[in-house]
Formats: C-alpha cells, sequence, structure tokens
C-alpha cells in the first residue's frame, strides 16, 4: 500500500499565495456542510481503462471522501459559469461566488514519459481570492486511488484545521452463513470499503482485532477448536506471530500506543484480570487484582492511562488507572452498563458500548467521566473504533433475529458530533471494526 515513487511538490503561482482563514468550525453539533466547487479534473492523459480516465475515478473518489465526511458539499457541476482548461489558469472568483462557493479545488493528472501519473491540485478561497494549499504527486498508476484519499486528505486538514483520515485501512471480521455454523474470517478494506481482501481462510474462528496505533499490524483472537490463540499479523506481508495459547482469554489484546506492549484479559482459577505483556521480552505482568471482572483495556494516547470496564461496583461500568495499575477510579455512573472502552487518538473522549432499557448504545464521554453522549443505538449496537483524526467513530450494528437465523449486521460510521450516520457497504456481513493509522 505504499506509495510507489512518490515524488511531491509544492505548486506555487506566479504571485506569492496568501493564506485566508477559510475554516469550518467542526466544533458545533450541527452545521451545513461547506459548499465547495470541484470541477473535472483536467485530462492530459492518453491512457484509458476499462473503469474510465484516471482524471475522471482520482476526482470521482476525492469527492466522494470529502462528501462521506458530512463537513462538505459539492456544488453541482451544471451551474459552473468558468471552464477551467489549465492547473496553471487563475479562476475568475466572481464566477464562483455566483455560485455561492466558499472553496475551489482546480485539479490536473498527466502521464509522464516515464508512464507514471502526475496528479496536481490547487485549493482557493473563494471570498479572498487566495490559493490556500497546492500540491502535485508522481506515483505509478496502480496507486490511483492511494492518491485520491491522500489528496482529499490535503484539503480536508486545510479547511478544518484537523488531519484527514481517508487515507487509511479497516481491518474487521466478516460474517458469513447461519446463525448455528457461523463463518467469521479476519478481512481488511480501505476505509471507505474498496480494496477488500481477506486474511485469514476462514478454517478457524477469528474475534476481536486491533490495530495498532503506529504499525500496519493487526492483533486477533483465533480460535481453533475451543482453543483460543493470539496472534499478530502484519498486513503488509501476511506474516503472523503466535503469541500464546490463553485459554481464559475474554478479549483479544490491544496495543500500546508505542506498539511495544500489549494489553490483555486473562481469566485464572475463576477471575479475569488485565495483564499487560512486553512484546519483545515475551514478558508480562498482572495490573489488576480484585475478585470482579475486568477486561476491556486501552491505552490513553500517552500511554500514561489506562480505561477498562469492571463489575467490582455491582454492575458494568468503566474505570481509569495508571499505566502500572495504581490509582483505580470509577467514571461511568449512568443508568445501565458500559463495555468496550476505546480512547480516541486525541485523548478528549472515550467511546463506549451502553446497555440499558433492552437497547444498545454508542456513546462517549470526557475521561472524568462528565460530558456522557449517547450518538447511535439499536438491538445491537457494539465495538466502537476511532479514525486517526479522533473525529469519527466506526462500529457494527444488528437487527434482531431468530433462534435459528440471524439478522444481518453491518458497519456504521458516525461523527463525534452524533450526526451523519452512514453504512459502510462490505461485500458480507460484517463486525468488530477496527482503524488503521494513517498509512505510511
Amino acid at each position: 500500500m505504499k506509495i510507489k515513487n512518490l515524488i511531491v511538490a509544492i505548486l506555487c503561482l506566479l504571485t506569492t499565495p496568501a493564506y485566508a482563514e477559510l475554516e469550518i468550525d467542526v466544533v458545533g453539533a450541527t452545521r451545513e456542510p461547506m459548499p465547495v466547487a470541484f470541477p473535472a479534473m483536467i485530462d492530459n492523459t492518453t491512457s484509458r481503462q476499462w473503469f474510465g480516465t484516471y482524471a475522471s475515478k482520482i476526482r470521482d473518489v476525492i469527492v466522494a471522501d470529502l462528501d462521506r465526511s458530512g463537513l462538505f458539499r459539492i456544488i453541482d457541476e451544471n451551474s459552473y459559469i468558468e471552464d477551467l482548461t489549465s492547473i496553471n489558469q487563475k479562476p475568475t472568483f466572481t464566477d464562483w461566488q455566483a455560485i455561492n462557493s466558499h472553496a475551489l479545488v482546480q485539479s490536473s493528472v498527466n502521464e509522464n514519459t516515464d508512464g507514471k501519473l502526475k496528479v496536481e491540485f490547487r485549493l482557493w478561497d473563494i471570498v479572498s481570492g487566495a490559493q490556500l494549499h497546492g500540491q502535485s504527486y508522481t506515483t505509478s498508476k496502480d496507486n490511483w486511488r492511494r492518491i485520491a484519499h491522500v489528496i482529499a486528505d490535503d484539503i480536508y486538514e486545510r479547511l478544518t484545521g484537523e488531519k484527514g483520515y481517508f487515507d487509511t485501512r479497516v481491518v474487521y471480521i466478516s460474517e458469513s452463513g447461519p446463525a448455528t455454523k457461523r463463518v467469521k474470517r479476519l478481512a481488511i478494506m480501505d476505509q471507505d470499503g474498496e480494496n477488500h481482501k481477506f486474511l485469514t481462510s476462514g478454517a478457524a474462528m477469528a474475534l476481536t482485532p486491533r490495530f495498532s496505533p503506529n504499525l500496519q499490524k493487526v492483533t486477533y483472537l483465533s480460535f481453533s477448536g475451543t482453543a483460543p490463540k493470539v496472534y499478530v499479523m502484519d498486513v503488509e506481508t501476511g506474516k503472523q506471530e503466535l503469541l500464546g495459547n490463553f485459554p481464559g482469554m475474554t478479549f483479544a489484546p490491544v496495543f500500546s500506543p508505542d506498539s511495544s506492549k500489549i494489553l490483555l484479559s486473562f481469566a485464572a482459577n475463576g477471575n479475569t484480570e488485565i495483564y499487560e505483556m512486553d512484546l519483545k521480552r515475551k514478558s508480562s505482568r498482572q495490573l489488576t487484582k480484585h475478585p470482579a471482572i475486568d477486561t476491556s483495556p486501552s491505552y490513553s494516547p500517552d500511554g500514561k492511562k489506562i480505561v477498562f470496564n469492571s463489575d467490582r461496583g455491582g454492575n458494568q461500568q468503566l474505570y481509569i488507572m495508571n499505566a502500572d495499575g495504581s490509582n483505580v477510579e470509577r467514571i461511568s455512573f449512568g443508568k445501565g452498563r458500559y463495555a468496550t472502552p476505546v480512547w480516541s487518538p486525541r485523548g478528549d473522549y472515550i467511546a463506549f458500548t451502553k446497555m440499558a432499557g433492552g437497547q444498545f448504545y454508542i456513546g462517549v464521554m470526557h475521561p472524568d467521566g462528565t460530558g456522557e453522549r449517547l450518538l447511535a443505538s439499536g438491538y445491537l449496537v457494539e465495538g466502537p473504533t476511532w479514525s486517526p483524526n479522533g473525529r469519527v467513530l466506526m462500529y457494527f450494528k444488528q437487527g434482531q433475529g431468530t433462534r435459528l437465523k440471524n439478522a444481518p449486521v453491518h458497519l456504521y460510521t458516525i461523527d463525534v458530533s452524533g450526526y451523519n450516520e452512514r453504512r459502510v457497504v462490505t461485500p458480507a456481513e460484517a463486525s468488530d471494526p477496527a482503524w488503521s493509522p494513517l498509512l505510511p
């Protein structure tokens, strides 16, 4: 997935571009998407593929990424007044102001003599007439989709002030078969559902994958017969390492922020505790010591704290402790039960699954337990995972089935504000998503 022989260049106009203050306020819960004009990408290539031109397909992916975020509205091309025919053509800003555009993306694709693609874009503030950003990417043709995600991230970051999340992947459990004989395979795809690939055969049941915060590796739990095994897999090479057999494990391990350690829940003598394993030394230490069930740990972004759920207070609630297991404090006090806490990459929220009143919910709260908000609900809604910029959550949702037939289970995303819930289309049913960091 690495961009092959990528050359990046900053585009400048004949005059030095000024930097305006056009930026989306992403803090408010309700907002109108920013209107953006994105004319057809200027096509200077001779190559044609069965799927159309590189220009049209690259633009389609960028537009889809921006639209899916819920923060941008791409203005209908039929309303455009000016026809841009060159990447070096300075726009007539009054023509774009007339259609109420706030920003303009000007772009082109060329084919070099070595067969590589050169994709360029400029981002304009229509009100001030200033160039906000400009960049050029040169890469092999088979990376056209990856380049589109990178450009979408560039535009997103310049207009929101936050890092993008489009150049990422998601690992999840692909589900098929009847309720009495379910097949669960480890699968991976781009965040938009493209470039799908199975990572395991389905001969052994795969569960609860978790991505490394800074490596293209995942850890997951695999059941071969009745014996659970914990693996770490390199998703680039497919190579995997067996960490050990843990007959009492309740959840697959999760990586530390520097990927040098993992947290895991282990049951011994009828008691489930949280342990930390050093991946290099293969040594472990017990962090919790309580007769109650302690499970579902997740590190804070700086690695200094751990959130987990425990029934030590009488029912399932969220707790925070220091990374060495000291200073345990309860943070959830609402009605119902709390599970699967996951710390945001930004450190500002903890996402969780909540069960109350016969419903499941995906919610967030601050690390001190304040500001609880419920974002999504359903008969079964579970397993939140954060985009690497901490802006979007992905999870799985399932309706009510029968004893012999499961209701379909699918992946969804939602903005941290609680708006813009969207289904992520997968080849088969899907659960237990885990979002990757930005690709290297």
